[in-house]
């Protein structure tokens, strides 16, 4: 029956799910129709609203595109690609292949949503090779759809916008909330019970949906690209007889900045401690850790550039979505929403109804920071009203913006460009997780403490 269910949702997501950028464009109509017709805006409001909001996220923009970058250069290196090979090979059948791409892309993703996603694509792809290679058949959308699964844990990781914003001494709600460190919302026992338990049962949620017939095995044009890059990449060092050939091939340079930057990062903790954690300092250690392991200078350089290929859709759609967001806010659309929920909930329902929220927010605003600032600000003064910890408020909005990642194909981007499929082949399979997700998540916000 499961299988069947997950049957269904692909055939409805091939069918109905456009491009990315196509999905911005229609949640920017329906904003714009919301707002007249339940903020009651004018259409040149709403026109205004968006205008106004299109450049607001320019700062974290870049902050997403470093992250991606970043965790891209990492997961490319040698070593990492080394061990992502040599455990390739470990599944014996489609199923295994599905767990086991979903496990690892929910723990790098955990350690950096950055990381897990392009660890996730590149590991989905090498192992789906991995099994063409030795005639096993592998249903290679569903494995690049575990492979996105990071993306549905990573807010609860050491990456989340949202607990580290507001454990920022610079933060915009600073003034109502304080300074919540990441000990009260990263490291609270509801984050830890949901965030593995996620790490464990999202690729169990994948597993089931697997179908029993009809595979859809990796494209053999891949493999053949795959083999003539580890050819270019084998090829000799080259010529190092100037100056500036030299000093962009020096294993000195890369480790004498990488070093530097790491040592910097471990006294940085030492004074602040885990409550220092921030976008910034995570984007610093995984830049440094990148030239490291890239060894040289200009490896990094043409890892960072390769990386920068998968944020265009970063850039192309992020104004977009803060225009959209600017809209949300401007209108009051986003206040009316959480107002709603707020009014139907008590004591013990509020954090439910938050994730909830946040889950339908996330759809408009599909960037954990950028609706941190737009819906924060509501959740967090309510939260006080009915007895509810800002800090279990934070995580159930950080809930809410994770979950339906696996919806809203955003930032399935970089993904989708690595490993050669379209949104509609993998959303319905990221559907099935996610709903079951859901429930899970649902249960954890009404019963454990923040």
């Amino acid at each position: 029956m499961l299988q069947r269910f997950g049957d269904a949702l692909n055939r409805w997501s091939k069918k109905y799910v456009p491009d990315p950028f196509i999905f911005a464009i229609l949640l920017t109509f329906l904003t714009f129709f919301l707002g007249i017709l339940v903020a009651k805006n004018s259409p040149m409001q709403m026109i205004q609203h968006w205008g106004n909001g299109f450049w607001n996220l320019l700062a974290f923009s870049m902050q997403m595109c470093l992250i991606l970058v970043t965790g891209h250069a990492v997961a490319s290196s040698p070593p990492v690609r080394k061990f992502l090979k040599s455990v390739a090979s470990i599944p014996k059948d489609s199923r295994q292949a599905v767990y086991l791409v979903g496990f690892l892309a929910c723990l790098t993703g955990l350690i950096n949503w950055g990381l897990g996603l392009i660890v996730g694509a590149l590991f989905a792809r090498e192992v789906a090779k991995q099994g063409y290679l030795r005639g096993i058949k592998m249903h290679y959308p569903l494995i690049v759809a575990a492979g996105y699964l990071g993306l549905m844990v990573w807010h609860g990781g050491l990456s989340g916008s949202a607990p580290l914003l507001v454990a920022t001494e610079t933060h915009f709600l600073k003034d109502q909330i304080g300074v919540i460190p990441a000990s009260a919302t990263l490291f609270s026992p509801m984050n830890l019970v949901v965030s593995l338990g996620l790490l464990f049962l999202a690729p169990l949620f994948a597993l089931l949906i697997h179908p029993k017939q009809d595979f859809q095995e990796i494209s053999p044009a891949l493999i053949e690209e795959d083999r003539l890059a580890e050819a270019t990449e084998s090829q000799p060092t080259a010529d190092l007889s100037t100056l500036a050939a030299r000093l962009e091939n020096s294993a000195l340079l890369s480790y004498i900045i990488g070093i530097a930057g790491l040592v910097y990062a471990v006294w940085y903790f030492t004074q602040k401690g885990f409550a220092g954690l921030n976008l910034d300092i995570v984007n610093f250690i995984f830049l440094m850790l990148g030239v490291l392991l890239h060894t040289t200078p200009i490896r990094y350089v043409r890892a960072v550039a390769e990386a920068a290929k998968g944020v265009s859709g970063v850039i192309l759609q992020f104004p977009f979505y803060a225009g959209i967001m600017g809209m949300m806010g401007g209108s009051g659309l986003v206040k009316i929403m959480a107002d709603w929920f707020v009014a139907i909930s008590t004591p013990v329902t509020y954090p439910l109804y938050t994730f909830l929220s946040a889950s339908l927010v996330n759809l408009f605003v599909p960037s954990g920071g950028g609706q941190w600032a737009v819906q924060g600000p509501v959740m967090v003064r309510a939260a006080p009203q009915l007895g509810v910890p800002i800090s279990k408020t934070i995580m159930a909005v950080a809930y809410g913006d994770q979950l339906t990642n696996m919806l809203q194909p955003f930032w399935a981007i970089a993904l989708l460009g690595i490993t050669k499929l379209k949104a509609r082949d993998i959303i319905g399979y990221t559907l099935g997780v996610m709903l079951f997700s859901l429930v899970f998540i649902g249960i954890c916000v009404l019963v454990l403490p923040g």
